[in-house]
């Protein structure tokens, strides 16, 4: 066959391209005709934060944001800030109620219902960091306890742990520490079992939220104070009551957030949205700690161009709280069964990991001088 005849054979008719545009053309008139299929409006969550500002707050909308990035136009949170439905105190009740859809505070807020809620976050330290405590929620039976505590409250929610916080500071006193002796008898503030175990080393404790701290140390109600971390602690204004400030502590050692959901809400989102929630938690607890510790760090050094005197607890300080903590965990446990379920739990991974890391891990502290002095 010639080349023309290839050509002519190919080329098309006037009468079959009218035929065949006609039928796209009509294609393309259905397709614009067809009615839009309406999208599902966005399931929304009323979350409320116990945090009114700072850093805690911020921590709070990245876990949002993680959320978003991930559901799309499928699931919104709307945070709210501290008191903009209930107070603090009543924030759980208010999600098990469904006044509230989800609340981001810390188990230390409502452990006034259960003493074991203490051990979720601010309890005794068994060697190990706020890192070891998410792996024992999550893979040393942690997570189940808590389901079985919310259980036996009776509460209908559903918590995911997030963000392992550095030890907490001692505080902020009216003079350097040296010696357990000079703690004797101060008013001091603090929350969680904390309150048990400084009580034990002879302190008055109060609890107050933390907005109120720098206030209560101002008018003399309280005569020293911890909070969290130098970046908190310099938002409230603390250096302005104080120029003592004592970093490393077993009184609050290991802590995080807690991400709590009504249970009946939850569980009736579809499967990728519970997933995603969940998932979003475990994604924020890594930059959390990457993005806080170094907000940390220059918020110290910030302090001290202040005139903050920044001293490390003395170790027999230290001591004599973890002799306070075995008081209180022993009277707890010979009061109370299920407490002592967790804490046997927390001790026998504590045991476990921490024997192959203090192992392992090189003395970080040592390469820190030969670089640093």
């Amino acid at each position: 066959m010639s080349d023309k005849a290839i050509t002519t054979a190919n080329q098309p008719t006037r009468r079959k391209f009218l035929k065949t545009a006609g039928i796209a053309g009509g294609a393309a008139v259905a397709g614009v005709a067809a009615p839009s299929i309406a999208r599902a409006e966005p399931v929304v969550l009323k979350m409320q934060a116990a945090w009114g500002g700072g850093i805690f707050l911020e921590n709070a909308k990245s876990y949002v944001d993680r959320v978003h990035a991930m559901a799309g136009k499928d699931l919104k949170i709307d945070l709210l800030a501290v008191n903009s439905v209930v107070k603090t105190s009543q924030m759980q009740d208010a999600v098990h109620r469904g006044v509230l859809d989800a609340a981001h505070y810390v188990p230390a807020y409502w452990y006034s219902k259960s003493k074991t809620a203490s051990l979720f976050g601010t309890g005794p330290c068994f060697g190990w960091s706020s890192q070891e405590v998410l792996g024992w929620i999550h893979y040393g039976g942690g997570q189940a306890l808590f389901d079985e505590l919310m259980a036996s409250l009776g509460l209908n929610v559903v918590s995911f742990f997030n963000s392992p916080m550095p030890a907490q500071p001692l505080g902020w006193f009216k003079e350097q520490i040296k010696d357990a002796s000079q703690m004797n008898g101060l008013k001091y503030r603090t929350v969680g079992l904390a309150a048990d175990v400084l009580l034990e080393m002879g302190m008055s404790v109060v609890q107050l939220p933390g907005g109120e701290i720098q206030p209560a140390m101002k008018s003399g109600l309280i005569d020293a104070a911890e909070f969290n971390n130098p970046t908190s602690d310099r938002d409230f204004g603390m250096q302005d009551v104080s120029k003592h400030y004592h970093l490393a502590s077993f009184h609050q050692s290991q802590e995080f957030f807690e991400c709590t959901f009504n249970k009946g809400k939850y569980e009736s989102l579809p499967d990728e949205l519970q997933a995603i929630l969940k998932h979003a938690s475990e994604a924020e607890n890594s930059n959390f700690y990457w993005h806080n510790t170094k907000r940390y760090a220059e918020d110290l050094e910030k302090l001290k161009s202040q005139g903050v005197n920044v001293y490390r607890t003395p170790d027999s300080v230290m001591a004599e709280q973890l002799k306070a903590w075995d008081t209180v965990v022993d009277r707890i446990s010979g009061e109370d069964a299920f407490f002592k379920k967790v804490i046997d739990s927390q001790k026998a991974y504590a045991k476990e990991v921490m024997n192959y890391l203090n192992l392992n891990q090189p003395d970080y502290k040592l390469a820190y001088k030969h670089y640093f002095g």
